[in-house]
């Protein structure tokens, strides 16, 4: 589905001066004074869609990004890691922590994307190898540092695999009472995109979902039910590619590549923006609008592991086995809401946010 970048884009393009353009007409999204900006760890595996969201983040005054943890899943963690401390670095933000963590799920083999992602994780595109380091602490030590040290303050935003938070929360149990809220990209209310059962972040490690979603932490779930009707075409691409700051170059050359690709191989003239779009959403959250849901991840089915599914009322669990003998029917259980799942987004307000922010000169 095609979403239009607004009008007032589309004059950036429009006589020599497209530069100046896009700088005065694209909305700043300034932060309002009375806001206190959300503290933030960035759980991520890039991944295309993951370099747009760590970008957005690390330039969105909304947003403190306390660190950035790496897992494998797009990609290995050999390059997640790698390409976590190149796109900080493009950012211009070596004070940003980067720390490596899982290298595969839980209990499975690691499943990865790089046909969508491209071999190296970044849709091809190649970048100098980082100056920067990643810090001596695993990506689980460091999320309970600091969740210990600043309990109720710090809200964790997973884009990829939950393998990371799982293992934390499994390693710490008085982890989860001091986490503010996770925010998740991940599952569907409408089926999946790996199988038609499963997303690919939970189809990847359906344990660490599972008990993600046990744990629990307040939760927002933001799927592919939404994420997949905001989708970015060759017209966003040309406003990222005439903005002249390393970051707007950057992500104008990893989503030039990808549309190519999936042009070429798939005749798409677009593709989602899941992981930016959960990041969009911490920033400015009527960009998503929410409902209550109690959500439960499938971990042993055959066909199905990895599956979100989502009840809008109580569960109503399988029927039993026949046993012969007579069974009382089950009391009504009360429904008890674990997640918040995004039912909508407002595409146009989140490309006016992503291209103003990526597109800035400072």
């Amino acid at each position: 589905m095609a979403f239009s970048v607004p009008e007032m884009c589309r004059r950036a393009f429009i006589g020599s001066t497209a530069g100046a353009v896009l700088a005065s007409a694209l909305p700043t999204f300034a932060l309002s004074a009375a806001a206190s900006p959300r503290r933030i760890i960035l759980d991520t595996d890039p991944g295309v869609d993951d370099a747009m969201a760590i970008f957005l983040a690390l330039r969105s005054p909304e947003l403190i990004v306390e660190a950035i943890t790496a897992v494998a899943g797009n990609v290995p963690l050999s390059l997640t890691l790698p390409n976590a401390l190149r796109l900080v670095e493009i950012a211009g933000r070596p004070d940003i922590p980067v720390a490596a963590g899982a290298s595969a799920p839980l209990v499975r083999r690691l499943v990865t994307a790089k046909y969508a992602h491209g071999n190296n994780g970044l849709g091809g595109v190649e970048f100098p190898e980082a100056k920067l380091k990643p810090v001596s602490e695993t990506a689980v030590e460091l999320i309970c540092r600091m969740i210990h040290a600043n309990p109720g303050e710090i809200c964790i935003v997973a884009v990829g695999p939950l393998t990371n938070v799982a293992t934390a929360l499994v390693s710490d149990p008085s982890l989860a009472a001091k986490i503010q809220s996770i925010v998740v990209m991940g599952g569907s209310l409408t089926g999946g995109n790996i199988t038609p059962s499963a997303e690919f972040n939970f189809h990847v490690d359906p344990e660490a979902a599972r008990i993600v979603f046990d744990s629990g932490v307040p939760l927002t779930m933001v799927g592919l039910n939404v994420t997949n009707r905001v989708q970015i075409h060759d017209e966003q691409i040309r406003v990222l590619e005439a903005a002249q700051n390393p970051v707007s170059q950057a992500a104008g050359k990893i989503m030039r590549a990808t549309l190519e690709r999936w042009q070429k191989e798939r005749q798409l003239t677009g593709f989602g923006m899941h992981d930016p779009v959960t990041v969009a959403h911490v920033i400015d959250p009527t960009i998503l609008t929410l409902k209550d849901y109690y959500v439960q991840i499938e971990t042993t089915g055959e066909l199905t592991a990895g599956e979100s599914v989502a009840y809008s009322r109580a569960p109503r669990p399988s029927p039993p086995m026949n046993s012969g003998q007579p069974v009382a029917d089950a009391p009504e259980s009360e429904f008890k809401p674990n997640c918040k799942v995004a039912v909508e987004a407002d595409s146009e307000k989140f490309f006016r946010l992503l291209l103003s922010r990526l597109t800035a000169s400072a």
